[in-house]
């Protein structure tokens, strides 16, 4: 299947006439209540302009997906977080999938042992992934580089040839996903994250691994996000699962 596909298939799974209960649109975090919790990173985009605050709860799931293939970022975001709410409720593949804990790197944990010694990119910066520095031949790109990460086009050079990429799944939101999919046909690839959506299509894109989370804590996980929770989340609300394809 080829990447590209992914938010036409994204659509027909939440073609959902679920009413929207809430949207919450945090500093790390945008979380939608429908019958289930969706969540996808937000955009790290100040603006004090959108035109629809105050008018999306009540809209149906199934009109605020077509929104992730939006290029407005916010849209976009807004968009996953409701697909999340209808996919991620009723996928099996939660319940199949391996907890691993609720810490912020818990899938680099789970995973060192394999990618121990090996060539391994992420995309995106996980704060404390420095730990990992001299155990791992680690190369971070991040959209918003800091000294230690390669900007967004390195990805074009350095995913061919690494063993093993850690791949954000706000990469979905940003278009990013077909392309990096794309380069890492080589590699071990975990698409992992809180905006990650349960399909088991994904295994026929080239994924090997859906390290997503879990909801433990609704309440606490809500609250979280809305006093401008990031990693914390997972301290509060949610845990790392990953099913491996």
């Amino acid at each position: 299947m080829n990447p590209r596909s992914i938010y036409e298939l994204l659509l027909e799974r939440a073609e959902d006439e679920t009413s929207i209960e809430e949207i919450i649109i945090g500093l790390t975090w945008t979380y939608c209540q429908a019958d289930g919790i969706g969540l996808c990173m937000s955009p790290a985009i100040p603006t004090r302009t959108l035109p629809w605050p105050g008018t999306l709860v009540g809209k149906s799931i199934a009109s605020l997906a077509p929104w992730v293939k939006s290029w407005n970022a916010y849209e976009a975001t807004i968009g996953l977080a409701a697909i999340n709410a209808s996919i991620n409720r009723r996928s099996t593949l939660i319940e199949r999938a391996e907890p691993i804990g609720t810490g912020n790197l818990a899938v680099f944990e789970r995973f060192l042992p394999l990618i121990r010694g090996r060539k391994v990119a992420v995309i995106g910066r996980y704060p404390g992934l420095q730990r990992y520095e001299e155990q791992v031949e680690l190369t971070v790109i991040e959209r918003q580089p800091t000294e230690r990460d390669l900007p967004d086009p390195a990805a074009e050079y350095i995913l061919p040839g690494v063993d093993w990429v850690f791949l954000t799944a706000t990469s979905i939101a940003n278009k990013t996903f077909p392309r990096l999919m794309e380069l890492s046909r080589n590699a071990k690839v975990v698409l992992m994250g809180p905006t990650v959506p349960w399909l088991a299509e994904f295994a026929d894109m080239g994924v090997d691994y859906l390290a997503g989370v879990n909801v433990t804590n609704p309440i606490a996980l809500k609250q979280t996000i809305a006093e401008g929770g990031g990693v914390r989340i997972f301290e509060t609300g949610v845990e790392y699962r990953v099913l491996t394809f």
